[in-house]
């Protein structure tokens, strides 16, 4: 028995800005950005809109195929929580519909969580093979204007089944892990942005890659020329580039300028579009792969490598069933992209300002989101979500 991703589904919000906007109020080269990290827009949320309806809109696709009392498990991976108490997987339950015996959970290990919940939904699946788990990633990324991090800001989310006999990817229980103790990025409890060394990242990552590979080489017999793509986690595009360079350089590989396009670029076009989405990068690229790979990925072997800043990391592999085509919903997913709308940089700044009211007042958001769910208002210090 195979355990793996049986469907996948991700969401982004309706709003982007160019970088090109942001390149001219900054007065920089847009080639900064397009081609220095390998960015064009940004996804940036509406005012009724968050971690909880991102992912709800996400899941939506998936639950209405399979049934809202299907699942057994929710697990819900972001960075971006929205309670200290609350996970945000218990309003996505209701927005869902889902069984009152099923059980959620929220998980947080800065951009690497949704690893960490797949693995755990392999393995509940695996106890019980005829459970659905729901693993659900999703986030804002957020930084202070003006810095280096501003450009490599986005939104998404991304919903997958974990199943066993899995329609997509097969995921294999060999992995490499690398845990450290680090200060490369950081949001405090008292921060809406988040703090980071930018160098300083980069070289953990790339440490970590090293780290999480060697192990997964002692647990796995697959070797560096098993694999036919790899999948990055996404600060931004050419991180992952830099990244297959580095573990090709690691392997003794020659990796040429048409093997690193074949291996990797695939997995890079939605991230370009939407920018960083922390938790969910990693698996919206897997998503960009399935639906952009002009080849046939039937049986093709996976590098899948998940970092989270602070850090935790792990390399793990998977294989692509065969008919993975019936089951992809890319024609919604290109329709969402299309029907985006790009903002000026003075409604970027209206969106970026848009403050989370703490006096416990009533608060009512206007409709600007064009998701299935929305958040309504935050009344009496009480998010409420309403489906439209």
């Amino acid at each position: 028995m195979s355990v793996g991703i049986d469907e996948i589904s991700f969401y982004t919000s309706n709003y982007f800005l160019d970088l090109q906007q942001l390149a001219e109020v900054r007065d920089i080269d847009v080639d900064k950005y397009y081609k220095g990290i390998g960015q064009e827009k940004m996804g940036m949320p509406a005012p009724d809109e968050d971690i909880v309806t991102m992912a709800a809109n996400a899941a939506y696709p998936l639950i209405e195929r399979v049934g809202a009392e299907s699942v057994s498990t929710v697990m819900f991976a972001t960075e971006t929580g929205i309670d200290q108490s609350k996970s945000a997987g218990v309003y996505v339950h209701r927005l869902l519909g889902l069984s009152a015996n099923c059980r959620v959970v929220e998980l947080k290990q800065a951009c690497y969580s949704a690893t960490a919940a797949i693995q755990m939904a392999c393995a509940l699946v695996a106890r019980q093979p005829e459970k659905r788990v729901l693993v659900i990633a999703s986030d804002v990324a957020r930084y202070d204007l003006d810095t280096p991090g501003e450009a490599t800001q986005g939104c998404g989310a991304v919903a997958m089944l974990i199943t066993a006999n899995p329609r997509l990817v097969e995921i294999d229980p060999e992995v490499g892990n690398y845990t450290e103790d680090v200060m490369d990025f950081w949001r405090p409890n008292y921060r809406s942005t988040a703090l980071v060394d930018g160098k300083y990242s980069t070289k953990i990552y790339l440490k970590s890659l090293k780290q999480a590979w060697e192990h997964f080489c002692t647990a796995s017999s697959l070797a560096f020329n098993d694999f036919q793509h790899f999948c990055y986690h996404l600060p931004f595009t050419r991180m992952a580039q830099k990244a297959h360079k580095h573990l090709a350089k690691l392997n003794q590989s020659e990796l040429s300028p048409e093997m690193l396009d074949l291996q990797v670029e695939d997995t890079l076009l939605y991230n370009r579009i939407i920018g960083n989405s922390y938790t969910a990068s990693m698996y919206i690229g897997l998503v960009s792969l399935l639906e952009n790979c002009k080849q046939n990925l039937e049986g093709k072997r996976v590098g899948f490598f998940s970092y989270g800043s602070g850090c935790v990391a792990e390399f793990f592999s998977g294989r692509v069933v065969a008919g993975y085509e019936q089951y992809l919903h890319s024609a919604r997913h290109q329709a969402m992209l299309a029907a985006r709308n790009a903002v000026s940089y003075e409604e970027y700044l209206r969106l970026y300002n848009e403050v989370e009211p703490t006096d416990g007042g009533v608060h009512e958001r206007r409709r600007e989101s064009t998701g299935r769910f929305r958040l309504a208002s935050i009344s009496h210090h009480k998010r409420e979500y309403v489906a439209c």
